[in-house]
Formats: structure tokens, C-alpha cells, sequence
């Protein structure tokens, strides 16, 4: 008579010992935890929170003085509603997208990508210097940078740029009052070469000498090499620079403000300085909150822009 003990039993799911896969993962979580949660903590604490403070206030009255500082109250859309039929803040936006378009989209690309060209090529010379001061503007903080176009764009004879016109007999002029946006656009582009340059140089370093040259022993120039060869190699990474330069230009704050605080006649108040005007100077919170969702969301709808016409999957 055969025991009860003497019959084989199966291993079911639940006395099966855990696959040394399953343990390594059970092992991998604490080391992740302490890897990953102080910077996770830290985007939570820092990012994730005020973003969703600032919803929050984007439909309340907030603000910095008065009675509705003591006691707020929820609004609903109203904040939204005023800021799009105000001409004041669709005048920041029409401003915003101008600095971008010119200064990020077309000045930065264009002369990053021109730069990354150059040193790339063997017969440029001097291309440690060359390299050097491009780079310079990146480095220097933007308060030094602020000041020294400050002086460069002075509407007194003393003025840089004054000075270099004045040897053709031209007379000083108010940089700053009579082309406000051509000025700051200027700035914003000698400040942003550096790093297109930087990305450009990396991606065209990637592209295969052969197909260059096989280009080139087909008989196409160097235009047409550089637009049907070189260019949709390097898309991903262009379309990578431009919604990086675009969240970063958006946001550009310090430097306008140094030069003409949005002036002359808010002819260069971007959405960023209205956002201030509204949020600290007027004390009304609710509106700066409500303004800035509404940069996030074209900020948003831009980036899937980009992503989609670089045709990179997230």
C-alpha cells in the first residue's frame, strides 16, 4: 500500500521557488529606490507640485494684495476668458512668436548649423579660435551678457556700436528705442549659437564619409549634397534642437527685461515679461497663473509638433 507520502507532488505557482529573473528584480527594487527616489522627490517637490499649484490658481482671483489675497475665491474660466480677448497679452504672445521664429528658429539654426559646417571642414584654419568665441557667449552668465550689450546698443556716442557708425559719419542712435526687437533678437542669437553648433557638430560627425563621397563622385554639388544626403540624415537630431531652443527661448526672461523691460510701448513685452507685469507687479496671480498655462499648452502643442515631423517615437 503505497503512503500518501510516497506520492509525488507537482510544484503548483504557489510552492514553486521564484526564477532567479523574479528575485532579481525583487532584489533590484530597494537599489532603485536609492538610486531613483532623491531625484524623483526632488521633480515631485520642485516641478510637479507647482505645476499643479498653478492650475489650481489659474481658475481662482488670487492675488498678491487686497481682499482677494485674504480669501480667494474660484473663478472658473473667467481668467482665461479676459486673457483671450485682451489685446495687451495677444500682443506678448504675436511678440513671443516673432522672437522665436527669428532669433531660435531661423538665426540660431541657421548660423549653429553654418558654424558646425565650418569646423567640420579640414581646410578652415584657426578653428580652435573660431570655436573659442562662439562658445564665449555661452559661458558668460547673462547678467555680464546683458550688460555688455547694454553698452554695446548705448544711445550715447560712447556706445559700441555708435562708435563703429560714426566712422561712416552716421549719427548715434537709440538702438534700444528705435529697433527694440531687432536688438533683442541680435542678442538672443549671439547668445544661442553655441549650442546649435554643439549639437549640429555631434550629428554631422555621425554621417557616413561614404555617402558624401558618393555623392560627390555622382556629380551633385555641395548644396545638393549637404540638402539630399546630409540634411535627412541629421533630422532627429535638428528637430531635437529646435524644440529644446523653442522651450528655451519661450521662457526667455532676464535678458530682455535687463535691455528694455519690455518697452519702448511694450513693442518687446514677451509672454514672459507680461506674465510678471501681471503676477508681481499688478499683484494679480490668478491671470500671471492663468497666462502661463496657456504658454504650456502652445508650448506643448509645439513639441508634439516637432516630434511629429521628426518622425521620433516617444
Amino acid at each position: 500500500m503505497t503512503s500518501i507520502t510516497d506520492v509525488p507532488v507537482t510544484a503548483t505557482a504557489a510552492t514553486r521557488p521564484p526564477s532567479p529573473r523574479r528575485r532579481g528584480r525583487r532584489r533590484s527594487w530597494p537599489l532603485l529606490l536609492i538610486l531613483l527616489g532623491p531625484g524623483a522627490a526632488l521633480i515631485l517637490l520642485f516641478i510637479v507640485v507647482p505645476a499643479v499649484y498653478g492650475i489650481y490658481l489659474s481658475f481662482t482671483n488670487t492675488q498678491l494684495t487686497g481682499f482677494a489675497a485674504r480669501d480667494p475665491k474660484f473663478v472658473g474660466l473667467d481668467n482665461y476668458s479676459y486673457l483671450l480677448t485682451s489685446a495687451d497679452f495677444l500682443a506678448s504672445l504675436g511678440h513671443t512668436a516673432q522672437f522665436v521664429l527669428f532669433s531660435a528658429i531661423i538665426g540660431q539654426t541657421v548660423l549653429g548649423m553654418v558654424a558646425a559646417i565650418l569646423l567640420s571642414r579640414p581646410w578652415v584654419r584657426g578653428k580652435g579660435i573660431f570655436g573659442a568665441a562662439i562658445l564665449m557667449p555661452m559661458v558668460v552668465p547673462e547678467v555680464v551678457a546683458s550688460l555688455a550689450w547694454a553698452s554695446v546698443l548705448s544711445n550715447g556716442p560712447a556706445g559700441t556700436l555708435n562708435q563703429l557708425t560714426g566712422l561712416f559719419g552716421a549719427a548715434p542712435t537709440d538702438w534700444l528705442q528705435v529697433v527694440p526687437m531687432v536688438s533683442i533678437i541680435t542678442v538672443n542669437i549671439w547668445r544661442g549659437i553655441a549650442f546649435a553648433m554643439i549639437m549640429f557638430q555631434a550629428a554631422l560627425e555621425d554621417v557616413p564619409a561614404e555617402l558624401i563621397e558618393a555623392a560627390r563622385i555622382d556629380g551633385a554639388k555641395a548644396l545638393q549634397v549637404f540638402r539630399y544626403v546630409t540634411l535627412p540624415l541629421i533630422r532627429g537630431p535638428v528637430f531635437l534642437y529646435l524644440l529644446l531652443t523653442t522651450i528655451s527661448t519661450v521662457g526667455v526672461f532676464g535678458l530682455v527685461y535687463f535691455l528694455t523691460q519690455g518697452g519702448p510701448a511694450g513693442q518687446t513685452r514677451l509672454a514672459a515679461i507680461y506674465i510678471y507685469e501681471r503676477a508681481l507687479q499688478f499683484s494679480q496671480v490668478g491671470i500671471g497663473s492663468a497666462a502661463s498655462m496657456i504658454l504650456l499648452a502652445i508650448v506643448l502643442v509645439l513639441g508634439v509638433a516637432y516630434v511629429r515631423l521628426a518622425k521620433v517615437e516617444v
